[in-house]
This record gives structure tokens, C-alpha cells and sequence, in this order.
């Protein structure tokens, strides 16, 4: 797989072998349990149900409801409060109940972290979509953040898809190709170099990269437009 549900809880600047720094994020990474399983038999697909953050039955903290806490009473598992589902690689096996804990990253791994951006409500399109804006001067008169034009004008509507102001973060977003500089299987603390989504205290998803570090896809690279096939041709017969 392998994967594990997290809490971010804020970073950290660590010093390497080489006394350079290195800005990590601090990341409580499970115990998370395995709470269901998926079957290409019944659902037509392998997978695991990971649980994380069980739930206190106490007076001050809101029980879950009874066809929630059936799933797991049925199963012996306290009830979680958060469940994802990740799907699983060709021999993969799990149990429920098994746990899943830091220790199935190593140091130097490539990860991508799954969570929800921070939410910053109404923004404008300079903050949203990072415009320059218009000039300062000749003939701009108070319109120095706005926009510009929508379009056309014979549509008499806006196309659909135009950047706008709007609603900023608060969507599901992925950080690819992370490297895990540290475990601490004690604490379950994963120390992941740089930035992840999210604010501090929300939940992650850490994954084994799926591309090549740095987000970029492992795909092979094009051809050079030289060596691409028609243009030595092309330029012969203008020749």
C-alpha cells in the first residue's frame, strides 16, 4: 500500500548530517486500525477501510450513533472517529484489526499527502489566481485590483470556467512527491520535509508517491522537436 492516516501538527526546522536546515512538517502518523475490507470478489475492487482517532465514551464527548458504532461492535474494534479508504496493490493482504503504524515508512521515502486546504473565504482574483493587476498610473483610476475584462461582448454572459473572485481553500488537495526525513515508531511521528495541506490539527493522508519526486510525472519524456518525426523532412523540402 502503504498508507496511513495522520494529524498534522505543525513545523519544525531540523539540522541534517551536513548542519544544513531543513524545514520538515510534524506529522502524528496513526495508530490507525484496519475497520473493513474491500474484495474484488464482492465489490469488485481490493482495498482496506483505515481507521484513526478512537472515540472517548465519555460524558463531555458526543457518542456516535448507534448504526455507526454497530459497525464496529459487530467487528470488536472501537469506534473510530475518522475512516478512509485506500486501495491496495497486487498481493496485498490485511485483517481486520490489524494496526497500521509509522514504522511502515522508512526514512528517505517518496510520499504524497492528501488533507483539506486551509479555508480563506471570499478572495479576490489577484490572491485567487495570483493576477498582477492593472498599472499604477495612465489612466487607472481605482481599479488597480480588479480584474479587467470578462469576455466578450456579444454573448451577454460570463463563459463558464472564467477566473474570478470567489471562495479560496477549503478543497481536497495533494502534495506529491515528499520525502520522509525521520520516523520515531516511540511516538508514531513522521517528520516530512516541507510544507503539507492544511491547518494545524486537521487530518492527512500519507501514501507511497506514485510519481517521480517533485510531483512530476514518471512518464518518459517527448522527443525533442529536432528529432520529432516530419520536421527534418518539412525543412528539406523547403530547402
Amino acid at each position: 500500500m502503504p498508507a496511513i492516516l495522520g494529524r498534522k501538527l505543525g513545523m519544525i526546522q531540523i539540522f541534517d548530517a551536513a548542519g544544513n536546515i531543513v524545514p520538515v512538517t510534524v506529522v502524528e502518523a496513526g495508530p490507525c486500525v484496519v475497520v473493513g475490507l474491500r474484495t474484488p470478489a464482492r465489490e469488485g475492487y481490493a482495498a482496506v477501510q483505515l481507521g484513526f482517532d478512537p472515540l472517548r465514551e465519555k460524558p463531555r464527548v458526543r457518542a456516535p450513533q448507534k448504526p455507526y458504532r454497530g459497525i464496529f461492535t459487530k467487528r470488536g474494534l472501537t469506534p473510530m472517529r475518522v475512516v478512509r479508504e485506500v486501495r491496495l496493490a497486487a498481493g496485498e493482504a490485511f485483517e481486520i484489526g490489524q494496526a497500521v503504524r509509522a514504522d511502515a515508512f522508512s526514512e528517505g521515502a517518496r510520499v504524497d499527502v492528501t488533507g483539506v486546504s486551509k479555508g480563506k473565504g471570499f478572495a479576490g482574483a489577484i490572491k485567487r489566481h495570483n493576477f498582477g493587476g492593472q498599472r499604477d498610473s495612465h489612466g487607472v483610476s481605482l481599479m488597480h485590483r480588479a480584474i479587467g475584462s470578462i469576455g466578450t461582448s456579444n454573448v451577454a454572459r460570463v463563459w463558464k470556467g472564467k477566473r474570478m473572485a470567489g471562495r479560496l481553500g477549503g478543497v481536497r488537495a495533494t502534495v506529491k512527491g515528499l520525502r520522509v526525513v525521520s520516523v520515531d515508531t516511540e511516538r508514531n511521528v513522521l517528520l516530512i520535509r516541507g510544507a503539507v495541506p492544511g491547518p494545524r490539527g486537521s487530518v492527512v493522508l500519507i501514501r507511497s508517491a506514485r510519481s517521480a519526486p517533485g510531483g512530476m510525472s514518471s512518464k518518459p519524456a517527448r522527443p525533442a522537436a529536432a528529432d520529432a518525426p516530419g520536421r527534418q523532412g518539412a525543412k528539406g523540402a523547403g530547402a
